[in-house]
């Protein structure tokens, strides 16, 4: 699976090898590891099935992420599926959290949408009140998930001609889901998709679009830029006014 650029591929035992830093008198860094393990766990009780894992440095190992493929037992076969994307940072620059996002199984692009954070900040009992935090916020992931479920069912049934595909495409530069120099990527893949299953002229087909060249901005930012995009397409589709 892939993970967007700007941040280094590691593997599991790379990632258990950061060092944690010593905290200060207001701040208490959580391990990267102990972060991953205790979403391990809760994902398990609560049901969730791991099918692939991806993790990811950056800013000399301060700052992780990581993208969780995951699945229920009882989940219909579709052409995409479902991830959580951890965070964790040694540097004050965020707090641990996790997200829920859509990975479309034919070209890999990722999308995340509403962060869930694990703490508000790394404070002195963070560590000893992980696991309730964390079982608290993997307890909404499957609300979220069936939302997400929803939300692609209707980009897929909302037609767009190329005029509305245009206008989407610039108020989602003024959202900032995208920047103006990403715009001719963005209508590339729109007009001439590199993968067919996106031939259909729907929104679906132009979010994927906007996903694919989020493959060249750092994992950070797809986050920031994912929940905008959704947002915009939320509201052009109708779905915030029926979820």
């Amino acid at each position: 699976m892939l993970l967007h650029c700007g941040a280094e591929i590691v593997s599991r035992s790379q990632l258990f090898d950061v060092p944690t830093p010593p905290g200060t008198r207001t701040w208490y860094p959580l391990p990267h590891r102990t972060i991953l393990r205790e979403v391990e766990t809760q994902l398990d009780t609560s049901g969730f099935t791991i099918l692939e894992e991806t993790h990811a440095l950056s800013h000399a190992g301060e700052r992780y992420f990581g993208v969780l493929s995951v699945t229920l037992p009882n989940r219909a076969k579709a052409d995409f599926g479902w991830v959580v994307g951890l965070r964790n940072s040694h540097d004050m620059s965020y707090p641990a959290g996790l997200v829920a996002g859509t990975r479309v199984l034919v070209c890999d692009n990722l999308c995340f949408s509403g962060e869930v954070r694990i703490s508000r900040k790394h404070t002195r009992f963070a560590e000893r009140d992980l696991r309730h935090l964390t079982a608290r916020a993997v307890g909404q992931l499957g609300d979220r998930f069936r939302g997400l479920d929803n939300r692609v069912e209707a980009y897929k049934a909302e037609r767009l001609s190329n005029a509305r595909a245009h206008d989407i495409v610039i108020r989602a530069v003024d959202c900032a889901a995208i920047t103006p120099a990403q715009i001719p990527g963005v209508l590339q893949e729109w007009r001439k998709p590199a993968h067919e299953e996106f031939a259909a002229r729907n929104a679906f087909s132009l979010w994927n679009a906007f996903t694919e060249v989020y493959k060249t901005v750092n994992p950070h930012t797809a986050l920031r830029r994912g929940e905008a995009l959704h947002g915009l397409f939320d509201a052009e589709t109708g779905v915030a006014l029926v979820s």
